[in-house]
């Protein structure tokens, strides 16, 4: 395969951006798809009524421990991957593969300590997320079997992210296509063909993902890449590590909370407003899930050229490169936003048909997205810090949003109004005003002194 050099440092970054982000985005939906395959298939297992719902249900207490093992993906690979790209950018080659390599091998040490606890201690950890008595089994059928993939969903999802960081964003947006295509091919042969049920999807996903893994490693231990994954940079060495761990700590956390997101939300509604309530949130999160996906892969796209160009000490192109991204960011979520506004049936149809249900989600939608044209700010600044390595300011933001201020205003709220189903829902609009107002105050006094450090011509390093 003939190389082909990504320029981050040159050309015009807009069409840079554009090239970055588009494969992302394309990602992030069909990576989406992927998570909803096996749910799909699952559910029309005959008789669709008892069989198929208890399957379902089954494998779907299964998704907030999927959720925490990915997390770990992240934690690894999108804090590594920035800090690599940093120094790239200020020459260092040898400190980006260096970087590579240890994260792979804490990677391989995370799955191999995941398979063994979930091996043990899958049933209690099943019970503990909703499983009950008629469920269990099936929850039990599908952790026994994707446990044992562990390792080729976190050497996917992890080292995926240092191809991306590298430019080569056609290339990690192949490794999601060939995985999903895999498995929508896979799944109905093993699940229906073979009579495997619920344990064909769980085998299904992990052999889908074990040959995105080896693509994934093709490319990293072949002639095209930038950064080679060789032996010698997997021995663990705390200097290179840790700061990675120290970044990736809030992508982390963005991602394995939200299943605390989810139980704090339906417990509240499902007590003031009952099962209506809590369907419409899943409506609801579904919408937004799916909304926020062009601004995620915007922000992953801009991720390599503000990386690359920091460390290069281009103050101008990071500034170039930040304003871009704001600029394409505050359009879609305004387009967003306007839409979600004005023709809310459209968007809650998407998912549910239910006359009753799409009439409550309806105004909940409203309510729950009436903030949404903010995160056109909040993720683009969130995602500059952690390009810039700035893992104090990254962390401190996904905990402020999530922990500090949504998670405490889902009980507050409704002890001040009188329809309490509303104030749970407002909650979500309440905590983003005010995250983002601490965000743009903090992101304008750091990127000001970040800027400044570059402009004096000081040493910067990925930190």
């Amino acid at each position: 395969m003939k190389r082909q050099e990504i320029d981050l440092g040159g050309g015009r970054v807009g069409r840079l951006l554009f090239d970055l982000a588009l494969p992302t985005i394309v990602s992030q939906v069909v990576n989406m798809l992927y998570n909803l395959v096996d749910r799909i298939y699952i559910g029309h297992m005959k008789p669709v009524d008892t069989v198929g719902a208890l399957a379902l249900t089954g494998v779907g207490v299964c998704l907030p421990i999927i959720m925490v093992a990915s997390a770990f993906s992240a934690l690894i690979g999108m804090g590594g991957a920035p800090r690599a790209s940093i120094e790239e950018g200020q020459g260092n080659l040898e400190g980006a593969q260096k970087i590579m390599g240890n994260s792979f091998s804490i990677l391989l040490m995370i799955a191999a300590v995941l398979t063994v606890v979930l091996q043990l201690f899958a049933e209690p950890l099943l019970l503990t997320f909703g499983a009950s008595e008629n469920t269990i089994g099936y929850a039990m059928d599908y952790m026994r079997i994707y446990s044992f993939g562990t390792v080729f969903v976190l050497l996917t999802l992890g080292m995926n992210a240092y191809i991306t960081a590298q430019g080569f964003t056609t290339v990690s947006m192949k490794t999601v296509l060939i995985g999903a295509g895999l498995n929508m091919v896979l799944d109905p042969i093993l699940i229906f063909g073979l009579h495997m049920g619920v344990k064909g999807a769980a085998l299904a996903t992990i052999c889908s993902q074990a040959v995105s893994m080896l693509w994934v490693l093709r490319f990293l231990l072949g002639k095209q890449t930038k950064w080679r994954l060789r032996k010698s940079d997997m021995k663990l060495v705390p200097s290179v590590f840790l700061p990675s761990l120290a970044l990736g700590l809030s992508p982390f956390i963005m991602q394995s909370t939200e299943s605390l997101l989810a139980v704090c939300f339906n417990s509240s509604l499902l007590k003031y407003g009952g099962d209506i309530a809590v369907g419409a949130m899943t409506v609801l999160s579904s919408i937004m899930q799916f909304a926020m996906m062009p601004l995620q892969g915007l922000t992953q796209g801009a991720q390599p050229i503000i990386s690359y160009n920091y460390g290069a000490q281009n103050a101008s192109r990071v500034r170039t490169a930040f304003r871009c991204l704001l600029r394409a960011s505050l359009v879609y979520s305004a387009v967003l936003w306007a839409s979600v506004m004005l023709f809310p049936q459209v968007f809650v149809s998407l998912f549910n048909n239910d006359p009753g249900l799409v009439g409550y989600a309806v105004w909940a939608v409203r309510i729950y997205m009436s903030a949404a044209v903010l995160f056109g700010i909040q993720l683009p600044c969130q995602m500059t810090f952690v390009a810039l390595g700035n893992a104090k300011a990254s962390l401190f933001l996904a905990v402020l949003r999530k922990i500090i201020l949504l998670i405490p205003l889902i009980f507050i709220l409704p002890n001040f109004f009188a329809d309490k189903a509303f104030a749970v829902f407002l909650a979500e609009p309440a905590a983003d005003v005010l995250a983002v107002a601490a965000t743009a105050v903090l992101f304008a006094v750091q990127f000001r002194r970040s800027m400044t450090a570059l402009d004096s011509g000081g040493p910067r390093k990925a930190s």
